[in-house]
């Protein structure tokens, strides 16, 4: 399974036909490399483009989309009609297309030649009704595709399909994740159960069960000098009193032994459950924050959906400074006209989104009924972001997303051991948390200050995942008639 995002790339395919002659072919060659050669050393993208002459006929359009499909380094296809290339054509290549699918509307030059424009130009840069043309079979076949204009030297251009880029690494990502489940789910919770065989159908999670026997197996394989080994990377990151008290090492031994069995089986995602810690003297903490510093997705009490989206965020995101986690909502601060989330979970938030230094610590849990766990304590940093929720609604799936404006903590809260994060949500606390509950948002969430709306929106889409937006502009009784309509629209499919 491919985990580093510039190991992927996007074809180009650019569409012509043999009307205009050899020569205007020639042209639409090198305009066609000279684009892919300047995305590329943009600086902008997090994966190549890769030139492929022009496609002038149906067989080979076929054939390069085929081509692409079979590449497993290739996350999508990105589109372009420098002439007009009739749109019949790309019917047998389109209709088997199983990447994700980019449609760039743009041209090569970016102003019209006032003293240079004749029909040559004309014949070689027609854009803007090639990619029309282009356009309705996308829609006529119903084509999931991202839709891009502007001058594709823009920033703004290059910025948009950098985010779809990393939404389509995310799907690539996804059809190929494995998640552990160490135990079940949270006993007589709704919202952390899910149909995984669907899951698994619609995005290609295999998501298993392993006895929690297996890995206390796995924790009595670990020796003293990997526990040694472990803390020093602790040392490395995080501020401790002593490393080499018990519970600090207990908790290196169980990330050890969890990250053993992830690895042996290809799986970049886990849950757990403090009901099921048969033979374990702690619930991992510190073990599961620093299993996702290191990329994996987590899910508290089972949550196998959660625990995959954060692996699926992470992958998407691999490379930007913000940071993701596992999360959930806790409380609430109610002061009149200020209202704020206090994000955190009992032990298991990502250290990628501390604004310092973590530190560990260890205190009682209460929670569990084993000895008090070792933990990273930190406080998020301020800054947008985005807390995502994928949800069963039993037939579909869907993703709702809720944009937020982390803050500083208002409050410094001595007593409370645990890592958090406090935000705002838009549009408001009380907009926000009515259209939430609404869609069915679940308590946990993925919590990312890299991944926004529209990367989210663009991985459900090419996931064939109902997505639901609450951010600036949405409003209660908009979001109800849109919910119903979705609902008959699923139904319908």
């Amino acid at each position: 399974m491919r985990n580093a995002i510039n190991s992927y790339n996007f074809w180009f395919l650019v569409g012509s036909q043999h009307l205009y002659g050899e020569e205007t072919l020639k042209q639409v060659d090198a305009h066609a490399a000279a684009m892919a050669d300047g995305l590329n050393k943009s600086g902008l993208l997090p994966c190549g483009v890769v030139f492929k002459p022009a496609l002038t006929t149906p067989d080979a359009i076929t054939r390069a989309i085929r081509e692409a499909n079979n590449d497993p380094a290739c996350a999508g296809i990105i589109t372009w009609m420098h002439t007009f290339s009739p749109s019949k054509m790309w019917i047998a290549g389109l209709s088997i297309l199983n990447k994700p699918y980019c449609h760039l509307h743009t041209q090569f030059n970016m102003n019209i030649p006032d003293k240079e424009i004749d029909m040559d130009f004309m014949n070689l840069n027609q854009s803007a009704h090639g990619d029309r043309e282009h356009g309705f079979i996308g829609a006529r076949m119903r084509l999931p595709r991202k839709i891009i204009v502007g001058y594709w030297r823009d920033e703004d251009v290059a910025g948009q399909l950098a985010s779809w880029m990393r939404s389509a690494v995310g799907a690539a990502f996804s059809r190929e994740l494995k998640v552990v489940r160490f135990g079940d789910n949270m006993r007589q919770v709704a919202v952390t159960e899910g149909d995984k065989v669907e899951a698994q159908i619609k995005l290609g999670w295999q998501v298993n069960t392993w006895p929690v026997g297996d890995l206390v197996g796995e924790m009595a394989k670990v020796t003293e000098a990997d526990v040694t080994a472990q803390l020093a990377e602790y040392g490395q990151r995080y501020d401790a009193p002593s490393l080499e008290l018990p519970e600090i090492r207990y908790q290196a031994k169980e990330e050890i032994a969890i990250r053993r069995i992830l690895e042996a089986e290809g799986a970049w995602a886990y849950s757990n459950t403090f009901e099921d810690l048969h033979g374990m003297e702690q619930l991992p903490g510190l073990a599961s924050q620093d299993l996702m510093a290191r990329g994996y997705g987590y899910g508290g009490e089972g949550d196998w959906k959660t625990s995959a989206m954060v692996a699926i965020v992470k992958a998407m995101t691999r490379g930007m400074p913000g940071g993701t986690s596992f999360m959930e909502d806790y409380t609430y601060d109610l002061t009149p006209g200020n209202e704020l989330s206090l994000g955190a979970h009992m032990l298991e938030v990502c250290p990628s989104i501390a604004a310092g230094r973590p530190r560990v610590e260890t205190h009682p849990l209460g929670i569990g009924s084993r000895n008090p766990p070792a933990r990273l304590v930190f406080e998020g940093r301020p800054g947008m972001a985005t807390a995502a929720s994928l949800v069963d609604m039993g037939g579909r799936l869907r993703l709702i997303v809720s944009r937020v404006e982390a803050v500083k903590p208002i409050y410094s809260m001595p007593n409370l051991p645990v890592a958090r994060v406090m935000w705002r949500p838009l549009p408001s606390f009380a907009e926000a948390a009515k259209c939430w509950i609404l869609a069915g948002g679940a308590h946990h969430t993925v919590f990312s200050y890299d991944a926004d709306t529209a990367m989210l929106e663009d991985w459900a889409e090419i996931m064939g995942v109902e997505f639901v937006n609450i951010g600036v502009g949405t409003t209660f009784d908009a979001l109800k008639k849109d919910l119903f309509a979705a609902d008959l629209a699923w139904k319908l499919r």
